[in-house]
């Protein structure tokens, strides 16, 4: 039987997984501040279940589904789509053209935050559709159809250049 984690594994958890999560954070909510909170808060969520954890390389994953819980439960506040998006994207690796890296965080804050969620689960983050399903708590069809939906809108606003395309995303 494998041993629980340490608080000290942990730490170390904490400074290897902070920018991935902070990257996902911040594309998910478009705010430097808020994707701090959520990234604090879903380590803080993981934290708590830390002694439960047995295998360090499942860990990413887990406070990834944390995040993107904790971001959908505050997605269903009122008063969400009162947010402002900055103009200033991290390096995501998505485009090394900085004008086509704000066009597309700007043109994310115009999607549906579940609409955003999948987007970035799917593409920034390489997740599949049965683990964005999970991670949101939704059916794999609908993961497509959010996808769908939100890759035309970006494509109206943005051109083929800047959206992703279902090429390059995991199908399993």
């Amino acid at each position: 039987m494998a041993r629980a984690l340490t608080d000290e594994e942990f730490t170390e958890f904490v400074h290897a997984s902070w920018p991935g999560l902070y990257r996902t954070a911040y594309l998910m909510l478009g705010d430097h501040g808020l994707a701090e909170d959520l990234v604090q808060t879903a380590l803080a969520k993981v934290f708590a279940t830390w002694r439960k954890v047995r295998d360090r390389e499942a860990a990413p994953a887990y406070a990834r589904v944390v995040l993107a819980n904790t971001a959908a439960a505050w997605f269903r506040k009122r008063g969400w789509r009162n947010e402002r998006p900055t103009e200033v994207l991290p390096d995501a690796g998505v485009d090394q053209d900085p004008t086509n890296r704000t066009a597309l965080a700007t043109a994310l804050q115009d999607l549906a935050p579940r609409q955003r969620a999948v987007v970035v689960l799917r593409y920034y983050d390489d997740l599949s559709v049965r683990e964005v399903a999970q991670a949101l708590g939704i059916s794999e069809g609908t993961v497509k159809s959010q996808t769908s939906d939100a890759l035309a809108r970006l494509r109206l606003r943005l051109g083929d250049e800047v959206v992703p395309t279902t090429e390059g995303a995991r199908h399993d």
